[in-house]
């Protein structure tokens, strides 16, 4: 049946069709990236103000290795087997209602609760209306997939945290990463001078995303080269090198360490207030507002987003392994379906 909307001139189909049942990556136990099974299951039943997507990319991230592993957010896992996947990007299947912002048919990206639901290794999710939105009109599908998880987090570190501004000192470690390569060029671009930590591959590259210095972390005492900083955005922690630990030593009395990756620093408050500094951990949270906001900034050219790799959802076990073996530079991307679509 056809709704019209008298609010709007166009003329929207409430659905497309789409199959009872899907393909997805499912995760029949915690374990190696070859936990991963490639199995039939229902589709998402679409609810409330929820959006049916069919997805054509959906971003890995180290939340989800680290899931899968046993750890991240395994505990909130209340049954195996499981479909992880926080990063999506596809079109518009099914809306809420005739007057809803978005139509069915559109490219949209966003970034789903997971584990309190399934997640986005799948070819469609239901996705709560706040949570999504329409991609960048200069990205392809697989690009928007690289963006949410990623963006939202560089984003809240840099800007929600650290109020990123004109003149000031920041330490971004880790900067060729997902989180990374988007904190780099947001602190660039509200005007902050960035100093980045990355392999000797990735220097040249984060200076064209905006960093202002980048020293190769595997250089001993690299932290010795900087000092009096405002803020410290350690995206490493103390899992490799006591990379946060030396980062500490770079601020300023009274400055900010904000530490982001899962369970990589449980000493950090002790630590930094014995070095006389302000420290907090960050965690991300589904955000369509600021997602349009990155869209605008991708679109208008100051942001880029980079992929490393891009496997097929049958290749998910190679995706968490390529992602675990470390030094990707910025994102790796599932595609889910074919395109175009």
């Amino acid at each position: 049946m056809i709704e019209q909307w008298s609010g709007s001139s166009r003329t929207s189909s409430p659905t497309l069709t789409h199959p009872k049942t899907m393909r997805a990556a499912v995760l029949a136990e915690f374990g190696a990236p070859d936990a991963f099974r490639i199995a039939e299951v229902p589709t998402p039943v679409r609810i409330n103000a929820e959006v049916l997507v069919k997805v054509a990319a959906a971003g890995v991230n180290p939340i989800d290795a680290k899931t899968r592993a046993g750890k991240g957010v395994a505990d909130a896992v209340t049954s195996l087997p499981c479909i992880l996947g926080y990063d999506f990007a596809g079109v518009v299947v099914e809306i809420p209602f005739a007057g809803h912002p978005l139509n069915v048919g559109d490219e949209v990206f966003g970034m789903m609760s997971t584990p309190r639901g399934e997640g986005s290794y799948a070819e469609y999710v239901s996705v709560p209306s706040l949570q999504v939105t329409r991609t960048p009109k200069t990205l392809s599908l697989i690009e928007a997939g690289a963006v949410p998880l990623a963006a939202l987090t560089a984003w809240g570190l840099v800007v929600d945290l650290a109020k990123a501004h004109e003149g000031q000192r920041m330490l971004i470690t880790g900067a060729s990463g997902g989180v990374g390569h988007f904190a780099v060029q947001f602190a660039s671009y509200f005007g902050v001078r960035v100093a980045a930590t990355a392999s000797a591959r990735n220097q040249a590259w984060l200076r064209e995303l905006g960093a202002s210095t980048v020293l190769d972390y595997d250089l001993t005492g690299w932290e010795d080269q900087l000092s009096d900083l405002d803020v410290v955005v350690d995206l490493v922690g103390n899992t490799v090198d006591d990379t946060g630990r030396r980062a500490l030593t770079t601020l300023r009395p009274g400055g900010l360490m904000v530490n982001a990756p899962t369970g990589s620093w449980p000493t950090l408050d002790e630590e930094a207030a014995e070095a006389g500094v302000r420290a907090t951990t960050f965690k991300v949270a589904p955000d369509a507002a600021t997602l349009a906001v990155v869209a605008r900034l991708i679109d208008s050219g100051d942001v880029r987003v980079h992929i490393d790799k891009t496997f097929p959802l049958a290749d998910i076990a190679a995706a968490h392994a390529s992602l675990e073996s470390g030094h990707t530079r910025g994102k790796l991307v599932l595609q889910i379906g074919e395109l175009p679509f």
